[in-house]
């Protein structure tokens, strides 16, 4: 995108409906009125999604030819948001390059979450970006489902304080009933997400997985669907969705992954919602200036109010077997800081394989990557370990100076520790997760073995691991028995 293309996305921006369509989806008629918390706006050559912005400046963003997102944290409505993307670990460029593929690909997830959405009476505003699709709707906060998914959050004492903090741009607090709500939705989205998994995984052409983990090799490489859980396991003060009808400059900011070549020739791209279009037409019109700024004259951008329809999906996920594992999960305390020495850092390494090992011993960056962090879990619970500890030796290593630098900088270690291992945790439990890629020719195949000539073999952890969960022997060993031998896998 050239110096010429960036006058003409600020022209772009001065026509009223898409400055009113933009309006909408921050929950205002003007700047002023908006219930969205704050702005973030990238640019070229940065991102910036870490520096919140009032909502009234939105007219300087437009000026500059911003990309530009809105809060997940809002005054009035708590906001449900599930997303999927097309992700290639070898060939980053595909979706940009070739996204007809891309998005037929993602068709089955697609269809899937609206069936099971539709199932609810939840119809989300359905939004198509550059590399999948976004799907959105809010509940009234105050209201009875809200009160429902209050009272099955939990925050930990760290994320508690964080939300006490005076936070950007207008240092105000987060109040802890939005915070517990949040995590509440974060539990019955998990929920939504195993039924939509379950609903298209056999039908889809790649594997579909919770988060960008990485998979054997494919004839493209190694490419996935990632049905994105991740916002569910970082503070609500922290996480943004783009706003439609926003420019999307994710692929020049990411030059150098995908290369200046390929950036070089590609077009303006707009986040647009697929309310009168479906994908094959919505991947023609988001490229085109003039189509978008029609489009922006008839459709609807505002996050339409579901709040009955989660009354009875929080209804159905509180009779699941996950929610009986959530809260197993949550039920056992973690040992503090101050125990740690005596607990977690005494964690015997020697029942490990190397390869668990070596990501314990040096988890800058290889303990951030869902992957190895579902390795950690399975290879814990194999050995008997309660998912709520494997969660506390997650985070005791989070915690620890390890080169991070400012990475948890208004984030949680805890949460996020606490997240993934429930999430990977809780496919196993509720045999989502075969484990069929839970062996060594795997580990290889996804770039994730660390150790030449490794005499170990994942294969035993995988088959203790389907004995525990056939024998309903999972999280057996009391943490109590930490120091003493471990049982034989």
């Amino acid at each position: 995108m050239n110096t010429r293309e960036t006058f003409r996305i600020a022209d772009y921006y001065s026509h009223p409906a898409v400055r009113e369509r933009m309006l909408d989806f921050l929950g205002g008629e003007s700047a002023a009125t908006a219930t969205c918390v704050y702005l973030t706006a990238g640019d070229l050559a940065n991102p910036r999604h870490r520096e919140p912005l009032p909502p009234d400046e939105i007219e300087r963003c437009w000026a500059e030819g911003r990309d530009i997102s809105r809060s997940l944290w809002d005054r009035k409505w708590l906001v449900a948001h599930l997303d999927i993307e097309y992700v290639n670990f070898d060939r980053p460029d595909q979706p940009y390059t070739d996204p007809a593929r891309s998005f037929e690909l993602q068709r089955p997830v697609e269809l899937a979450i609206l069936a099971t959405l539709a199932d609810f009476g939840i119809e989300p505003l359905h939004l198509l970006s550059g590399r999948g699709h976004h799907f959105v709707w809010c509940i009234l906060q105050g209201s009875e489902p809200y009160h429902q998914l209050l009272g099955l959050g939990s925050l930990h004492p760290s994320l508690d304080a964080l939300y006490a903090r005076p936070h950007r741009p207008h240092d105000e607090t987060l109040p802890a009933p939005l915070g517990m709500a949040h995590a509440g939705l974060g539990l019955v989205i998990e929920y939504l997400g195993h039924r939509v998994r379950q609903a298209c995984v056999r039908v889809a052409h790649v594997p579909v997985e919770f988060t960008a983990i990485e998979v054997g090799s494919g004839t493209r490489g190694r490419e996935m669907l990632s049905i994105d859980l991740s916002e569910y396991g970082d503070p609500l003060t922290a996480r943004v969705i783009r706003v439609p009808f926003s420019l999307y400059l994710k692929p020049w900011q990411q030059r150098g992954l995908l290369g200046e070549s390929t950036v070089a020739g590609l077009p303006p791209s707009f986040l647009i919602p697929l309310t009168s279009l479906d994908t094959r037409e919505g991947l023609r019109v988001m490229h085109q200036l003039p189509a978008v700024q029609d489009l922006a004259r008839s459709a609807c951008t505002r996050i339409p109010d579901h709040t009955e329809g989660m009354s009875r999906l929080i209804r159905e996920y509180s009779t699941s077997g996950l929610a009986r594992f959530h809260k197993d999960f949550h039920s056992i305390d973690q040992d503090p800081p101050s125990a740690w020495p005596d607990t977690y850092d005494r964690t015997p390494m020697d029942p490990l394989p190397s390869c668990a090992r070596f990501v314990l011993d040096h988890p800058n960056d290889r303990l951030l990557r869902p992957a190895n962090l579902r390795r950690i879990v399975r290879v814990m619970m194999a050995l008997g370990w309660h998912p709520r500890h494997i969660a506390g030796l997650i985070c005791s290593k989070f915690e620890r100076d390890h080169g991070w630098g400012g990475l948890w900088r208004g984030y949680d270690p805890s949460l996020r520790a606490d997240f993934y291992t429930r999430l990977f945790a809780g496919q196993v439990v509720a045999a989502q997760d075969e484990l069929v890629d839970f062996n060594c020719q795997s580990a290889r195949e996804q770039q994730l073995c660390y150790i030449d000539h490794c005499n170990d073999n994942l294969e035993r952890f995988k088959t203790s691991l389907l004995h525990r969960r056939n024998h309903e022997r999972l999280a057996c060993r009391p943490f109590n028995r930490l120091l003493l031998p471990q049982e034989p896998v």
